[in-house]
């Protein structure tokens, strides 16, 4: 089943654990709605000049958290796009409530062992450096789940095709949207 999609009035915010897709999910939506596509990562990386990475060996993840806000809320500022935040970026309460009051965000969701597969894969995720990803997400997903909890929608994207994924999120976004508004 096809959806057809509409241009929402807001930013589409993604949220959830690093490895579930959020970047590469975020740009077929975005292509999928004809709407512009934020990294919140790429942004901050752009900004300061310096990999992720970088920025937590160098100022840690208090200053990282800091400049991923107020790069959020630049964002949150212009036109309607879709944004993929960071996995911790809805922990920030300055951040989240910024994500609450200008877009609606979407919490996307998979199993850990399919994140844990996902993020062995790459070495840049400075959370994970030398640690067992699965220990790390599990982790994150206690602290994380119950916060991500608060999102608007919620769409399990499993181990699937991001196009599969997509189709999730517009079905989502199609029965969120309120009478008279169009997702």
């Amino acid at each position: 089943m096809s959806v057809h999609p509409s241009r929402p009035p807001k930013t589409i915010a993604l949220l959830g654990l690093m490895g579930v897709g959020k970047s590469s999910i975020g740009r077929r939506l975005a292509q999928t709605l004809g709407l512009p596509f934020r990294d919140a990562d790429a942004e901050i990386e752009a900004a300061a000049g310096q990999s992720i990475s970088e920025i937590f060996a160098t100022l840690g993840e208090t200053a990282f958290r800091d400049g991923e806000r107020r790069v959020i809320a630049r964002l949150l500022m212009e036109p309607p796009h879709v944004l993929a935040t960071g996995g911790g970026a809805f922990m920030d309460p300055q951040t989240r409530r910024l994500l609450r009051d200008r877009s609606l965000s979407v919490w996307l969701k998979a199993d850990l062992e399919v994140l844990a597969r996902r993020v062995a894969r790459r070495d840049h995720r400075p959370l994970v450096k030398g640690r067992d990803p699965m220990e790390v997400l599990q982790a994150q997903a206690q602290d994380r789940y119950p916060v991500f909890a608060e999102a608007d929608i919620i769409v399990e994207t499993g181990d699937q095709a991001h196009h599969v994924a997509v189709e999730s999120i517009l079905r989502a976004l199609a029965a969120h949207a309120l009478p008279g508004e169009r997702p």
